[in-house]
């Protein structure tokens, strides 16, 4: 019996390590570290990294995000780099989940989900009011890079409209459009460059990945390149849409750039 239950612990555990195995999902507490980003939350919950969100190594960071959504350790490991610049300390080599908050590094105005800045200091949490407006813009069952465009751009337009301090400086630009593609490419169909709406509302709304749903790890390594290229095809449609540029105020020539994206 012994031997038995210790095979069956084995095989437990070696199940549970294989990459893009389901792993169970524990809701955040109260006394845990979490951040804006919706996907390093449903790491922190479903145990790829740190339940408490808290001290990840660069180790740690890469292995989460290659055994969770297949992402290669390049772009893995550019990610955690972007995260220990918000570490207010010098020369660190950990970062918390709740460092992410730092306004206009990773943390953006116009997010998909949080509140901007100005109106609440609360980006670790989800919002239900702002991710409403964000899937107005997904009338479909299937998502296109057009329909994501046209939700970041609508969050753009109406935090400018509503936010008297509202930017999108150098390090916040690149991140509004990486969100977009990220839940494009992690999620959908990448060449054809579509997801299914229930699959990412599912995430964005329960900061879980949609196992339940029949999601499965993608089978490509998601690289830089994938990255680059669906943010290109993102800025490319809000191009589309706003014919270059987007006149952010009907009573003012101000204009903010959509472009100009470098990872």
């Amino acid at each position: 019996m012994k031997v038995a239950s210790f095979v069956a612990i084995a095989l437990v555990g070696l199940c549970s390590a294989y990459p893009g195995t389901p792993r169970g999902w524990i809701p955040s507490s109260p006394e845990d570290s979490r951040s804006p980003c919706p996907l390093l939350n449903a790491l922190a919950n479903h145990g790829y990294l740190p339940h408490d969100g808290r001290d990840i190594d660069r180790d740690t960071a890469v292995d989460a995000l290659e055994d969770a959504v297949n992402m290669d350790r390049p772009l893995a490991s550019f990610f955690f780099d972007q995260a220990l610049n918000t570490v207010p300390v010098a020369n660190a080599t950990r970062f918390s989940l709740h460092h992410l908050i730092q306004h206009n590094a990773i943390e953006h105005d116009a997010s998909l989900s949080r509140p901007d800045a100005f109106f609440s200091s609360h980006q670790d949490v989800f919002d239900p009011a702002v991710f409403a407006e964000t899937r107005s813009h997904w009338p479909d069952p299937v998502i296109n890079v057009r329909q994501a465009a046209a939700a970041r751009l609508g969050r753009m337009w109406t935090s400018n409209r509503t936010n008297p301090a509202f930017e999108l400086n150098q390090a916040g630009a690149p991140a509004s459009v990486a969100e977009t593609a990220v839940y494009i490419i992690a999620f959908g169909d990448i060449e054809a460059g579509t997801v299914r709406r229930e699959v990412v509302e599912y995430f964005f709304e329960n900061e879980r990945l949609p196992f339940e749903l029949g999601w499965e790890r993608s089978k490509f390594v998601l690289t830089q390149k994938h990255l680059e290229n669906m943010s290109g095809r993102v800025v490319a449609e809000t191009e589309s849409l706003t014919g270059g540029a987007a006149k952010m105020d009907s009573t003012e020539d101000s204009q903010i750039p959509l472009v100009g994206v470098e990872l």
